[in-house]
């Protein structure tokens, strides 16, 4: 799982996106140059396979959709960020 996330190399920015309030896919798109639609909805399909992130459709006109992070996700969010901190740690070792 760890893996198929850090293989999609856009999964860590969505997640920042979420956190700081963006939740929208078209916002998502307009707010990270290089990012796809395309690319984005593959992103998110895999990460709401894994239970990180969820899915709410609401009954609009036109039709609107949000992404927010799971309980389990801000769990397994919080083991990436510990993460990242013992790669700083181990590069500023070097």
């Amino acid at each position: 799982m760890v893996e198929a996330i850090f293989g999609c190399k856009w999964s860590l920015t969505v997640y920042q996106l979420l956190a700081n309030g963006i939740h929208r896919p078209g916002e998502m798109v307009r707010s990270v140059e290089g990012l796809t639609t395309k690319v984005l909805n593959e992103c998110l399909r895999k990460n709401m396979e894994f239970g990180i992130i969820e899915r709410i459709a609401y009954d609009e006109a036109p039709p609107r959709v949000e992404y927010v992070v799971t309980r389990f996700g801000t769990k397994f969010i919080r083991i990436l960020d510990e993460l990242e901190k013992l790669q700083r740690e181990i590069e500023s070792e070097i």
